[in-house]
């Protein structure tokens, strides 16, 4: 345990300067939403931080490294794109507003403490099982840990494959003010969400097995939260029930995250 508190304090410590660097650029640009770009990059950076600090490494802690690399960088990757396609997010803008109008505070404070503070503390926590599950020694990956590697590859797959399909659908003016019910979205509305979900839960499987990654389950619980409750789905269906005249019908007839046939 104390091995693992001290490698723990070092990604937690590069984690705080990486996310400070950030913030400085952010007041730079005023556009503090590149920030979800690294809320998938910086897991990997925490990934490998881990990775470089251990003597030895078992099974598990190359699964993980390679799962948590596959994740963020496709999808860290892809969120950068889309935030220099797209410019500035209306969620950003929004607690800019909020923070200026409760508190006078300044860009550069509301940026801080209510933007990277709070990604920086959320994003270690979720990366608890791919830095906890590294440590220990384990000498193969058992059927818990094969369970976990296929749950998360399906996942990743399967939001890869949404977000291919959205960004085309939008990519085309045809589609202006519809409604993407297509592919994947044919049969969940939040089909990325979904397989996010996917991914973390097989991740925390695949840590779990090693013992000490089983203490990372606060990970995919708040992942779990965070898109269902919090910054997932409430966040994105109030506007698009606002946009897209057609979006009611839509949440009618089709599962919120969980892929289902439509609804008659």
């Amino acid at each position: 345990m104390v091995a693992a508190a001290s490698i723990l304090a070092v990604d937690f410590a590069l984690s705080a300067a990486l996310f400070v660097l950030l913030w400085l650029l952010s007041i730079r640009l005023k556009d503090p939403s590149f920030i979800d770009s690294w809320w998938a990059l910086g897991i990997v950076v925490l990934a490998w931080a881990t990775h470089v600090q251990l003597p030895a490494h078992g099974p598990h802690a190359l699964v993980l490294l390679g799962l948590a690399t596959l994740w963020g960088g496709r999808l860290g990757l892809y969120l950068l794109w889309r935030w220099r396609q797209h410019g500035h997010d209306r969620r950003y803008e929004t607690l800019a507003a909020m923070a200026r109008e409760k508190h006078g505070w300044s860009f550069a404070t509301s940026s801080l403490l209510w933007v990277f503070a709070p990604q920086m503390l959320l994003q270690f926590v979720a990366a608890l099982p791919v830095m906890l599950g590294q440590i220990p020694m384990a000498a193969s990956l058992g059927a818990i840990g094969a369970a976990g590697t296929a749950i998360a590859l399906f996942g990743i797959g399967y939001e890869a494959v949404a977000d291919a399909q959205l960004a085309q659908f939008k990519a085309d003016a045809a589609n202006a003010g519809r409604v993407m019910d297509r592919g994947l979205w044919r049969y969940s509305r939040h089909p990325n969400y979904f397989g996010e979900l996917c991914a973390w839960w097989g991740i925390y499987l695949v840590a779990a097995e090693t013992g000490l990654g089983a203490l990372g389950l606060a990970s995919p619980i708040l992942l779990t939260f965070l898109l269902t409750r919090v910054s997932g789905a409430p966040t994105t269906e109030p506007h698009l029930q606002r946009t897209r005249p057609d979006y009611e019908a839509y949440k009618a007839r089709t599962s919120a995250f969980i892929p289902l046939p439509p609804a008659r």
